[in-house]
């Protein structure tokens, strides 16, 4: 019986550029996705960017905190591994439905290692973020610096984490967890990219909707002890983050093919460039990039922002034998790309495809109805 990755919100950004990294090396996967701030249509382009066979990719639409669908999905597949990606990430959503973000993220991680464990799978990378660092005082980040998120966000994502270290220490399950810092760009042929429902909330969105609006931008502050003034933020190329989940889930293999493991397996790493970029630079980069115009007004300074946030990735440099290969150029360039090819995202072809589909159920119950 094939065996199948379970990628939990593979419909979303860097899910689906996951789960398109993986097909490429050859895994089968299972995207589980509710669709709350993705799209369908997604997984369908991974498919043909993939041009892999129909049960290579299986898409199933339900929550992750639906026990019953996840026991039926692991019953009815040969999970291998899961990589967890489903969750609500909206820092203001967070500090305004503080319940919803800890039942959806919190619980349903809850829900998902109770089925994994149920089923026998033993293998999960987990999708955190360097929200769990808090308000660092500090420009290079390793894994061991004190963790204290500021927001119900952030705290979800910690407590996801301690979540799955505490399973790791009571059970045979091995864990990565994967604190992102700053995910931009898309792939290269611009057909998946960052479209989430419910509107752009980082930096590179707000760059390129500036570009095709020609509606300024606001920039967070000039009187940073930066350079330019404005602040630095570690961006990383989400292709070369997809290949950071294969590169923690051949990790996780590799572990567990030496049989029986004296100590419990559960490690964290940093996934970042380890180089910072202002925002006045990702302005100027996009500029050169595509020659167009990014407009831009200096505003003042958000309550909590630091000025300078850069990974020290070395430990996922070594131990994960992963190394990012994209410049910010082209994650710039490959952002606009993006935009330029799905000025609207995939809203309207998702539009399109559900009056397919509905089309198709009216014909078919009028078919069925007159047999």
């Amino acid at each position: 019986m094939s065996k199948y990755i379970l990628v939990t919100g593979g419909a979303g950004y860097i899910g689906s550029h996951t789960t398109l990294a993986l097909l490429k090396v050859g895994h089968k996967v299972v995207v589980v996705d509710n669709l709350c701030n993705s799209y369908k249509e997604s997984v369908q382009r991974v498919q043909t960017l993939a041009q892999c066979a129909p049960n290579d990719l299986i898409f199933i639409e339900a929550s992750v905190n639906d026990k019953t669908a996840l026991d039926n999905i692991f019953g009815k597949y040969n999970i291998d591994a899961v990589i967890h990606f489903a969750g609500l990430k909206s820092v203001s959503e967070s500090i305004n439905h503080p319940l919803h973000y800890y039942h959806n993220n919190v619980t349903a991680t809850c829900v998902l290692l109770e089925c994994m464990e149920a089923h026998g799978c033993n293998k999960i990378v987990f999708s955190s973020s360097a929200t769990v660092y808090g308000n660092a005082t500090q420009p290079y980040i390793k894994e061991t610096y004190p963790t204290s998120p500021l927001t119900p966000y952030g705290r979800s994502k910690l407590m996801c984490e301690e979540v799955i270290i505490d399973t790791c220490n009571s059970s045979n399950l091995s864990a990565v967890i994967l604190r992102y810092f700053n995910p931009v760009g898309c792939h290269e042929s611009g057909m998946i990219g960052e479209n989430p429902r419910n509107g752009p909330n980082n930096l590179m969105p707000c760059v390129t909707a500036a570009m095709s609006s020609e509606m300024p931008m606001n920039v967070f502050g000039s009187d940073y002890k930066t350079d330019d003034g404005t602040a630095i933020r570690d961006f990383i190329h989400v292709v070369d983050l997809a290949d950071g989940h294969v590169a923690a889930l051949n990790k996780l293999i590799s572990v567990n093919a030496k049989g029986k493991r004296e100590h419990t397996f559960c490690e964290i790493y940093n996934m970042g460039n380890g180089t910072g970029s202002s925002v006045k630079e990702v302005i100027h980069t996009m500029e050169e990039a595509t020659g167009v115009t990014v407009p831009h007004k200096i505003v003042g300074r958000r309550p909590g922002d630091a000025e300078c946030v850069v990974a020290d990735p070395s430990k996922a440099f070594c131990e994960l034998d992963w190394r990012p290969k994209l410049l910010l150029v082209d994650m710039c360039r490959t952002a606009w790309n993006w935009q330029k090819q799905n000025p609207d995202g995939y809203a309207v072809n998702e539009e399109k495809l559900e009056s397919t589909e509905r089309l198709v159920d009216k014909l078919w119950k009028l078919f069925v109805g007159r047999s």
